[in-house]
Formats: structure tokens, C-alpha cells, sequence
């Protein structure tokens, strides 16, 4: 676990659900910048994603007396952040459905200034990639996210989804198979 061992971060959660902010500050601290990337790359929008984060950190304080000191809280975050991630998600496409807003906001990208020309094709590239990821069907771009992105084994990604390993493989094979189907000139060099 990134900074805190087991004593103490179930110490944390114990304070955390007698009602302690200062303690939910530091018990999730440690794990703000995973969530949010996890958040921006669902999403494709840094303002949704830290929106998103915000929801489900408020959701957690809210629903604190569930936290079991016992559980690693990394995998309880990760859960309500996707959760989150798949609201935002579902109301995005209810709302393009209905034709109400826009949803393009464009993606941050490395340097707002590249030197060369390849900065310039590796921006365009990294952008057209995260481009087709977002145009992944939910579960599969969730899977490739968090095992292809964040690093995580098909085990650890199994349990924060609640499939089982074997469907998180097919998940992640399927994602990467139809980025190259339908993307297979953008990756040709």
C-alpha cells in the first residue's frame, strides 16, 4: 500500500468512523492522485474526473460506518470512484442522446508548447488514442484502464469489479482487440 501500513490505516478507518475528518484526510491523501488519474482516463475530462473524485470521497465520508478497518481501503476508493466514473458516464449518454450539452472537452496533453515535430505527432497520437479508449464500451475500457494503465493483475482487478479473473482478461483482450480493429492505421509506424 502507498504510504500508510496496515496498523495505521486501520487506526484511521476506525477514527474515520467515529466521525474524525482529520483522519479521512490522511487515510485517503495517499491515494488522491491514482483515483484522479483513474477518473481522468474513465472520463476523458479532467473537470468531470476531479467532479467524479469529489462525489465519491463525499460518498464515502457519508457511508463511513461501512469501512471495515480489516479491508484495505485502496480497493473500497477505487470501487466508488469507478462507480462515479459510471454515473457521469450514463448521464453523458443520456444527455448527447436527448441532444442536451456538448461533451468534447479536449483531453490535457503532456506540453502545451512541444519543440519538434515529433512532440507534435506523438500529442496528436496519445490524443487520438485516448480518444478511442474513451469510445470503449464501459466495462471494457474500465478493465484496460486499470490493468493495462494502472498496473494493476487480473486478480486485484477481478475482485474491485466483482467478475472473475478470466472475464477481466477477455475484457482487456476485447478492448485492446477493437483499438486495433478500428484504429489500425493510427498504430501502424
Amino acid at each position: 500500500m502507498q504510504g500508510l501500513d496496515d496498523t495505521l490505516e486501520s487506526g484511521l478507518v476506525e477514527k474515520v468512523r467515529a466521525g474524525n475528518r482529520t483522519a479521512f484526510g490522511r487515510l485517503v491523501e495517499p491515494h488522491l492522485p491514482r483515483l484522479l488519474g483513474l477518473a481522468r482516463r474513465m472520463l476523458g475530462s479532467s473537470e468531470e474526473a476531479e467532479d467524479a473524485l469529489q462525489t465519491a470521497l463525499a460518498s464515502t465520508w457519508v457511508a463511513r460506518a461501512k469501512l471495515d478497518p480489516a479491508k484495505p481501503i485502496a480497493a473500497y476508493l477505487t470501487t466508488v470512484t469507478l462507480n462515479k466514473c459510471r454515473d457521469r458516464l450514463r448521464r453523458r449518454k443520456v444527455s448527447q442522446f436527448l441532444g442536451i450539452g456538448s461533451f468534447d472537452p479536449e483531453i490535457p496533453i503532456a506540453s502545451d508548447e512541444p519543440g519538434t515535430e515529433t512532440h507534435v505527432a506523438d500529442r496528436q497520437l496519445l490524443h487520438e488514442v485516448s480518444r478511442a479508449i474513451e469510445r470503449l464500451p464501459v466495462r471494457l475500457r474500465e478493465a484496460l484502464v486499470l490493468v493495462a494503465v494502472e498496473g494493476r493483475s487480473h486478480r486485484e482487478v477481478s475482485q474491485l469489479l466483482g467478475v472473475t479473473e478470466k472475464t477481466v482478461e477477455m475484457r482487456v483482450y476485447r478492448a485492446r482487440q477493437r483499438l486495433r480493429e478500428k484504429n489500425s492505421d493510427m498504430f501502424e509506424a
